[in-house]
């Protein structure tokens, strides 16, 4: 059985699907930079979670959104928008900003062999769905008009607090969303923004007779709403998102439609780099493409990520990158063991699946892949739990190379240890190396 940590319940929960399919919404990212490797260990857990919900033998239907307008620079209601921030970084305009960073994450999402989502949702696909919501909460009682946008009144949504279990008395003004003469609450938030004379805001839509633009949680509830149904199964994001983002959606969410937004939330924490918070100022922000001027692929950071739990604090080193891609070498070198003789293993995929089935630990699970025989049978699920193309980077060799270590064994037999090594020569440029065993020759890979 599959036991999820759900924030809303703050306890383990056995997880069953209401229908035949699992619907999943995972926060996707504001597309006005590059996803640096902390921005990607999310979607790593997350397909880690799909994986699993197929593993069970669950179909799923996940969307991902893109944020490409209304997310400011204060996570709030305050500041520049992040994508108008990008397009004057680069001299372009917002929509070439949006579709550059929109590509290169797709990009680097193949590349940590990430599962698919059914859906990709651009969020300025949604302006009308937002409009539509925005009209629904005015008419439900929800809202009112400022100078600057259209806000939600929390006061008006009796659970508001209860998600985030947040003080609202104790909140002070700006400690949390940024505050004006006009709101009614300091927790109130910006449902749709209205654009002022003489500020910069390339994408607009014309709404209650202004230009203006949504206000970021409303993307997530809208498209949730249009592409999935409320409620769905899952929702994903990082803890970040608890207190501000997701709040915010449940409460949209309720005024708009009348419903509960997701039956389970998962969020996942943050890792740190040498024991520092990511910053541009630390210097230490890196993407995949860094990794790889440092010979490290990006499977290799996916197996570091998934060598610890989603919910627990992890620190990147280098030196434990260097762990992470040793171990996966070392499981690809007994995946081609299995190939060259037969390995009968213990049924161990089944052990493996109820270890991940434990809240996503993929700790305990590589423990026991480590200590484990495995038939190639049980490596292959193995490999389609985890997605780290074990079994496509570990094929039989060349016949040309098996040829090589067959003669490079006759050679030792006749002591033509000159021989010997030359072969041995041979095939490490082409990164083999041979175990030699009472049973024969075994060929692994070096790199």
């Amino acid at each position: 059985m599959l036991k999820l940590f759900n924030t809303a319940s703050r306890k383990n929960e056995n997880f069953k699907p209401t229908g035949e399919v699992v619907k999943i919404y995972t926060c996707g990212p504001t597309v006005y930079n590059d996803a640096h490797i902390g921005n990607l260990t999310a979607y790593i857990y997350w397909d880690l979670l799909v994986r699993c919900l197929r593993a069970n033998g669950y179909k799923v239907k996940r969307v991902l959104n893109l944020t490409d307008v209304g997310h400011l620079v204060s996570d709030a209601d305050e500041g520049e928008d992040k994508l108008e921030k990008g397009a004057e970084r680069e001299g372009k305009t917002v929509w070439e900003v949006a579709d550059t960073y929109i590509a290169k994450f797709k990009k680097d999402y193949k590349a940590l062999e990430l599962a698919e989502p059914e859906i990709w949702a651009r969020a300025t696909d949604y302006i009308e769905d937002d409009m539509a919501a925005v009209d629904l909460m005015t008419e439900h009682g929800f809202t009112y008009e400022t100078a600057d946008g259209v806000y939600y009144d929390t006061s008006k949504y009796e659970n508001y607090a209860g998600f985030a279990k947040l003080d609202l008395a104790g909140l002070q003004a700006g400690a949390r969303v940024g505050f004006s003469d006009e709101k009614h609450n300091v927790s109130d938030f910006a449902v749709w923004k209205f654009i002022k004379e003489g500020e910069k805001h390339t994408m607009r839509w014309n709404y209650l007779g202004r230009p203006g633009y949504p206000g970021w949680h409303l993307e997530c509830a809208t498209i949730i709403h249009k592409e999935l149904g409320e409620p769905i199964d899952i929702h994903t994001g990082g803890i970040d998102h608890i207190p501000i983002h997701h709040t915010n959606e449940i409460a949209e969410c309720f005024a708009a439609y009348g419903h509960d937004l997701s039956r389970f939330w998962l969020h996942c924490n943050f890792i740190t780099i040498d024991g520092e918070k990511i910053s541009k100022s630390l210097g230490n922000v890196y993407l995949l493409s860094d990794l790889a001027e440092r010979g490290f692929s990006a499977l290799d950071y996916k197996m570091w990520v998934l060598s610890g739990h989603y919910q627990g604090t992890r620190n990147f080193t280098f030196e434990s990158l260097e762990a992470a891609k040793a171990r996966r070498l070392s499981w690809r070198n007994r995946i081609a063991e299995c190939y060259q003789k037969e390995v009968s293993g213990d049924g161990v995929f089944e052990k493996i699946l109820e270890a991940v089935n434990n809240n996503l630990n993929s700790a305990e699970a590589y423990a026991l892949i480590d200590n484990s025989e495995l038939s190639l049978e049980d490596w292959k699920k193995t490999d389609e739990l985890f997605g780290l193309k074990l079994i496509e980077d570990s094929p039989k060799i060349s016949e040309e190379l098996q040829a090589l270590v067959l003669e490079r064994e006759k050679a030792r037999e006749q002591k033509n240890f000159a021989r010997a090594d030359e072969i041995r020569d041979q095939l490490a440029a082409e990164g083999i190396t041979v175990k030699d065993t009472p049973t024969g020759p075994i060929w692994q890979y070096i790199r």
